[in-house]
């Protein structure tokens, strides 16, 4: 038995979890509004406040997809309700961000400034010229849209410059070792 799979989920207050024929689920939320279409071989029950999963056979595909469906439906009760974010640092001599408007302009040693322009369901806060925040309620396009952010300017692993996640450990090499005689 899937041990993530058979964990049932809590819908707080103020959550309303709509399930449609097909397993087309949307959840609302004080956050925003999620609709997802899930596998339809799951069996999906909500009793009152609690969402279960349960599977229809023991097959290896059900039994994948157990655990994945609880996880998927779970992410998107706490994202309407808690919101996911992803927060970025800016390492460099003359690296910085700034939000002009809708967009995010970063200077990161280019000869050109690089814009990015927010989505929809993606909000973008810069609190300091070094650091971006990047906030929305569905996970997988949070995630999706810092990794975009990230590769304008990975971090390097001599000095560290680069756009790296704020828990991100850069492995550091040594560089050169000097002349030989």
């Amino acid at each position: 038995m899937s041990r993530i799979g058979r964990m049932p989920i809590t819908v707080p207050a103020g959550v309303t979890v709509d399930i449609a024929e097909g397993n087309v689920v949307t959840v609302k939320g004080p956050k925003g509004e999620l609709t997802q279409a899930l596998r339809p071989e799951m069996k999906l029950k909500l009793d009152g406040a609690v969402l279960t999963v349960e599977r229809p056979s023991e097959d290896k595909l059900h039994r994948s997809l157990h655990g994945l469906t609880r996880s998927l439906l779970h992410n998107m009760v706490v994202g309407v309700t808690e919101g996911y974010k992803k927060e970025l640092e800016v390492n460099g001599v003359g690296y910085r961000v700034a939000k002009e408007g809708k967009n995010l302009v970063m200077n990161l040693g280019y000869s050109h400034p690089i814009t990015v322009a927010e989505t929809d369901g993606i909000t973008i806060d810069v609190p300091a010229p070094n650091k971006i925040v990047i906030s929305g309620c569905d996970k997988q396009k949070v995630g999706q849209f810092a990794a975009e952010v990230r590769e304008k300017r990975p971090p390097e692993p001599y000095k560290g410059k680069g756009i790296k996640y704020a828990n991100e450990v850069i492995r550091r090499k040594v560089g050169k070792t000097g002349a030989k005689k």
